[in-house]
């Protein structure tokens, strides 16, 4: 599955940054970015699976995914993604949880910012820059901005909106362990809008299933 994504990913990049001349006033251009920017959170969702050891059973093979698919995205680097999304999994909404707000800004926009801050780093920018400019220097600017530039921004803020702000924002019942809230079952949208982490419970509650096996475990 993750060797999958990852083809789809860049078969498609290849596709629009090499051969594609799109038409603006058509929709098909606006189209394929948004199906880029979906295999863009695939990659994401595989690094993700990876830092739970479920890409493969070889941890070497493992580990190995979950750094080129998160390198892929935005140049994420694995081995310091991987303590925190577990200080996640054990801090689940509180001040020792990365990826939550700080109890007094919960709006998108201010926990957006925090959670940028904890995982963007210096590198991460200076290398996107340096990439930007050295694609350009091949292929179209406008396919570089569209296709490449576009769908990972896009694909950062599926990932918060979807996985993290909706599942975890406001307060939860005293009973909820997970601290964590689903989305109703709904299997293509929970495909479509993030690999099924709109079933977040679910995934909190048995984080040992891959993205693709989470579905089978949404009853309501």
């Amino acid at each position: 599955m993750a060797l999958g994504i990852l083809l789809c990913w860049a078969g498609l990049l290849t596709f629009l940054l090499a051969f594609y001349r799109p038409n603006w006033a058509a929709p098909w251009p606006y189209l394929l970015a948004l199906l880029q920017m979906h295999l863009y959170t695939g990659l994401f969702i595989t690094a993700h699976d990876a830092m739970h050891g479920v890409v493969s059973p070889n941890k070497r093979l493992n580990n190995a995914l979950g750094t080129l698919a998160a390198g892929l995205f935005a140049y994420n680097w694995f081995p310091k993604m991987l303590p925190k999304h577990h200080d996640h999994h054990r801090h689940v909404a509180t001040p020792d949880d990365p990826d939550y707000h700080d109890g007094k800004h919960p709006g998108f926009l201010a926990w957006f910012a925090r959670f940028a801050w904890n995982y963007v780093t210096v590198w991460q920018v200076l290398l996107m820059a340096a990439t930007y400019n050295v694609l350009k220097l091949f292929f179209p600017q406008a396919n570089v901005i569209a296709f490449w530039m576009v769908p990972a921004v896009l694909a950062t803020l599926q990932l918060f909106f979807f996985g993290t702000y909706l599942p975890h924002r406001g307060e939860h019942a005293p009973d909820n362990a997970h601290k964590s809230r689903s989305q109703f079952r709904h299997h293509v949208w929970a495909f479509v809008s993030c690999y099924f982490f709109g079933y977040h419970y679910e995934h909190h509650d048995q984080p040992y299933l891959p993205w693709w096996r989470l579905w089978r475990t949404k009853h309501a």
